[in-house]
């Protein structure tokens, strides 16, 4: 079991990093609500969010991961899993940590100047913006905004408008991305997203809290000494 996560945990780090980083109103009459303006009132709603905490569910073809999400507007995230048990991912705003207790191991990553200030979750108004610039925007379904519900195999299922976006470039880590958003609160419930590969990758946020006032002293972390250390795991740092 212990070997098993421990290959979870390696194999899902690419995903992961992934997924998180890119740095309604009811219909009148005819008035046609489209998944562009749809996808609009989301950025809107995201733009009101100050910090949010919230469950999250990573599932990967290698595995699931979960834990427990803080972001604080505009660039700090943290991620304090436990599953792996004890797994931290911290991004200040500057640099990126991962450590891996299973493995006794600290990777950074200090960030590019040109996307410090703009590191974000999907789950951002930052984000929704770099993907509304990447990706065309579509319905999911043929129901356009009407809700249906998440999971269509589950009765009572919750209630969710779900989108479609397709990468503009081939140069983009997904050549699709699914969200599926809460009807009511306009919050992301759900992102799927599909790798160049065909990979399906999906992130779940349970139970989402809104501006908590988390405290920017929870998005600084000191992994332990005893962690043998990798600097700059993913690029070289600029100059």
């Amino acid at each position: 079991m212990e070997n098993t996560i421990r290959t979870l945990s390696v194999k899902s780090i690419p995903f992961l990093l992934g997924f998180l980083f890119l740095s309604l109103l009811p219909l009148k009459g005819q008035e046609i609500l489209t998944a562009f303006t749809y996808f609009d009132l989301v950025s809107e709603q995201y733009g009101k969010i100050e910090d949010y905490e919230t469950d999250v569910v990573f599932t990967t073809p290698s595995g699931v991961m979960e834990g427990v999400l803080y972001y604080k507007k505009p660039n700090l995230l943290r991620i304090n899993f436990t599953k792996p048990q004890d797994q931290v991912l911290v991004v200040d705003g500057t640099t990126l940590v991962l450590y891996i207790p299973e493995l006794r191991v600290t990777m950074t990553q200090q960030l590019k100047k040109r996307s410090a200030t703009s590191v974000a979750t999907i789950a951002s108004v930052q984000g929704l913006n770099l993907l509304k610039r990447r990706y065309s925007i579509s319905y999911m379904t043929e129901s356009g905004s009407t809700p249906v519900p998440l999971d269509s195999s589950q009765p009572g299922s919750e209630m969710v408008v779900k989108l479609k976006l397709e990468w503009r470039s081939v140069d983009e880590g997904f050549r699709q991305i699914e969200i599926a958003v809460n009807n009511e609160t306009k919050i992301i419930r759900r992102i799927t997203g599909i790798t160049a590969e065909y990979e399906r990758i999906q992130l779940d946020f349970l139970d989402t809290l809104l501006n908590q006032g988390i405290p920017e002293g929870r998005f600084r972390y000191e992994p332990p000494n005893t962690a043998n250390l990798y600097n700059n795991f993913l690029f070289e740092p600029e100059e």
